[in-house]
């Protein structure tokens, strides 16, 4: 992950420190021809001294104070020690910055953010010489630090807890387009739950797709659960009231929902999702987007968050180079990110950490 954004990230700071650098060189050249100027005036005011040396303390009084009004001490040079960037320089470094970013699928919200966070840390500010690198990755950091939103996993556990002591079973409903790994998602998730020692029932109201039905029954079988299921074409709000029923029934602890996705853009997809949320009232609504998807997954999240969700989860993750889908979801969609899938394996739910995400930009 991220590593075709941090070699082009590299070679911008390089760029950028070569600059500095060549600036730095000009100002050592003005500085050691000052030194210069400076040693042969001392030497002579000596040779003054020693041929009117006969004349001592009167005449030696006058040639010090005669130096002291002449020379009035220089400030040292700041360009020495920092540097000053100038709009137009930021501009040409963004630049090439920019490009890198976007070829990483990372959203232009995401990228206009980082470009101010940038300028407003390198124009016109003092950086000192070798720690330009130092302070282009920190604007970074902290910038994908405010991006970044977070969920615990333990926010999920304290809710099924709570429900449990009223007799409820704790109702998560997933939402995403058809091919984005979302049914793997909510299998692999299942298998997390049964982990924690928590029972499951699995809802199949993606009624539309062909084969939904049976792909979902094939992952129960596989982690030992039951499916609600009613025949294709039926009402996915009509499954999911039944699945909640049945959990109700069993004192089953969690109740996870399939749901159709066969066009983020349709109207009455949108409309039948709504409905479905309306009746089955999860506690807990999943986004689900294909991080290798990019700026597609950024639209996606964009369109089911009219839904409204409560976290997301990014599939693919492992194999994800760029890693811009990752940074933009949660930054566009304002929401969590829960999980990322990172590998096809039904263990393979890693819970997201952004802290362990940004060192791996970073570093």
């Amino acid at each position: 992950m991220f590593e075709f954004l941090k070699k082009k990230l590299k070679q911008s700071i390089e760029g950028i420190k070569k600059a500095f650098k060549e600036e730095e060189e000009e100002v050592k050249e003005e500085t050691k021809e000052e030194i210069t100027e400076e040693v042969e005036k001392e030497v002579e005011v000596k040779e003054e001294i020693k041929k009117e040396e006969v004349k001592k303390p009167k005449l030696l009084e006058r040639i010090f104070k005669k130096k002291e009004k002449k020379e009035k001490p220089k400030e040292k040079p700041k360009l020495l020690f920092e540097k000053r960037l100038s709009e137009e320089e930021f501009e040409k470094f963004f630049k090439n910055l920019e490009i890198s970013f976007l070829q990483a699928n990372v959203a232009y919200e995401v990228i206009q953010l980082l470009k101010e966070k940038l300028k407003e840390e390198l124009v016109d500010k003092p950086v000192k010489r070798g720690k330009v690198e130092e302070k282009i990755l920190n604007t970074i950091k902290q910038t994908f630090e405010e991006i970044l939103i977070q969920m615990s996993p333990q926010k999920i556990i304290d809710k099924i807890e709570e429900n449990k002591r009223i007799g409820e079973p704790t109702k998560f409903l997933f939402l995403g387009v058809n091919g984005t790994g979302k049914t793997t998602s909510l299998a692999k998730f299942c298998k997390w739950l049964q982990d924690k020692g928590y029972s499951v029932v699995l809802s199949a109201s993606d009624t539309f797709r062909a084969a939904s039905i049976e792909q979902l029954e094939k992952h129960a079988k596989n982690l030992g659960v039951k499916v609600i299921k009613h025949k294709y074409g039926a009402d996915p709000a009509a499954v999911a009231y039944d699945a909640i029923a049945y959990a109700r029934a069993h004192n089953i602890d969690c109740v996870l929902i399939d749901s159709a996705g066969r066009q983020h853009t349709s109207k009455n997809l949108m409309d039948e999702l709504a409905k479905l949320k309306r009746v089955a009232k999860p506690d807990f609504t999943i986004f689900v987007a294909d991080a290798l998807t990019g700026n597609d997954a950024v639209e996606q999240a964009k369109e089911f968050g009219k839904i409204g969700f409560d976290a997301a989860i990014l599939a693919k993750a492992d194999v994800d180079q760029k890693g811009g889908a990752i940074l933009s979801v949660s930054y566009v969609s304002e929401k969590p990110i829960l999980f990322l899938g990172v590998g096809q394996d039904y263990k393979d739910l890693e819970p997201f950490d952004k802290e362990k995400l940004i060192q791996r930009l970073i570093k």
